[in-house]
């Protein structure tokens, strides 16, 4: 056996398939480069969920825009031990409030409730009073109003709405393993998204994206990028915004982003910054790290695209579980489906009991002889 499950094929689905050798990814049936940027996340939201859950609503868009107004009550929940957490954790606190079930109604609060909370976390640790949804705006437009506290540019709304729908779902990642084993106990759908947080949260996993803008404030000159970089590969630091578990290539989740990050229009210097970082890490790792496949991973371009929207770092695993809660739900919908309880088998490789050691533990005989 592998060491964490590689090769191990532990589901069937049909929501996306993840391509590392090809660097190609495809969410139900579609590319990607043919929906980031194209189609916007209630789309792409009911692609994934149709024909999975209960019937979809006639208006997605109208359904998740009242599940954003229903969870807004929790929000006066949010009292100051949960503004002291990292917005993920308080995110998660007031998530678990939420109620509990396997149908459309839990499923649209899973996936509204990391709009709203972000931004109320956000707005109070800045002193703010936070921002009531908009039921009627779209998703990701009002995601970015609560935290800005103004309505963003529609420039600025396409360019979330591109993130959101690169990261809705990705194969059989930790976070939708964790929640897939979750459903499979028939927890319901908070459950499953809880356990989903809790393991995004991780640095391996979406905690990644805020240290490249650790990265890039550091480095802070293209020029300085190669000594840098090469500094604290000699300390034996982690270049983050590199190397995937699956891909061998090309991360494709990169190049869409870059290409929001394009049309929005960003501070070319932030970008050309990036691009400087990007070239030379790739040089260094092709050079020092010649047998392992270290190419750009979505992080990388996550945390430049997320920057410019003004989000800030502490929250981008908050804004991944917002795109990604919505794949949760999908893979909880498709693994109870099944009817199936997650539970592999481990391999036991400890010490084989003995009359002896059984003797000393529960006080028998003499220990020691």
């Amino acid at each position: 056996m592998e060491a964490g499950l590689e090769s191990v094929v532990a589901a069937h689905t049909v929501l996306s398939d993840v391509d590392g050798e090809a660097g190609r990814l495809v969410l139900r049936g579609a590319a990607l480069e043919d929906l980031a940027g194209v189609a916007d996340f209630e789309t792409v939201c009911a692609r994934l969920w149709s024909d999975l859950g209960p019937d979809l609503p006639s208006d997605l868009r109208a359904a998740l825009g009242a599940a954003r107004a229903e969870v807004w009550a929790e929000v006066a929940h949010l009292d100051d031990g949960l503004v002291a957490l990292s917005p993920v954790e308080g995110l998660r606190a007031l998530m678990a409030r939420l109620a509990d079930g396997e149908g459309m109604d839990a499923a649209l609060r899973v996936t509204a409730a990391p709009a709203v909370f972000t931004g109320a976390l956000l707005r109070r640790r800045e002193g703010l009073t936070p921002l009531a949804p908009d039921p009627e705006a779209p998703h990701a437009a009002d995601l970015l109003r609560m935290i800005l506290g103004r309505s963003p540019t529609a420039a600025q709304a396409a360019a979330l709405d591109a993130y959101l729908v690169t990261v809705i779902d990705h194969g059989l990642n930790a976070s939708t393993f964790a929640a897939r084993v979750t459903a499979s106990t028939r927890a319901g759908l908070v459950s499953a998204a809880l356990a989903g947080i809790s393991a995004l949260k991780g640095p391996l996993h979406g905690g990644a994206p805020g240290p490249v803008i650790d990265m890039l404030d550091g480095i802070g000159s293209p020029g300085n990028a190669r000594p840098w970089l090469e500094a604290a590969l000699d300390r034996g630091d982690r270049l983050m915004g590199f190397g995937h578990r699956v891909y061998r290539v090309r991360d494709p989740r990169a190049d869409a982003l870059k290409a929001a990050i394009r049309r929005l229009g960003v501070d070319e210097g932030r970008l050309a910054l990036g691009e400087a970082v990007e070239a030379a890490a790739l040089e260094i790792l092709r050079t020092r790290k010649p047998d392992r496949p270290l190419e750009t991973n979505v992080e990388f371009y996550t945390a430049l695209l997320l920057e410019a929207l003004g989000i800030p770092s502490s929250a981008f695993t908050c804004i991944f579980a917002a795109g990604r809660a919505a794949g949760w739900v999908a893979h909880a919908w498709e693994q109870v489906a099944t009817g199936r309880l997650i539970r592999p088998r481990s391999v036991y490789v400890g010490p084989q009991p003995s009359a002896l050691r059984a003797a000393e533990w529960f006080g028998r005989g003499e220990p020691g002889r």
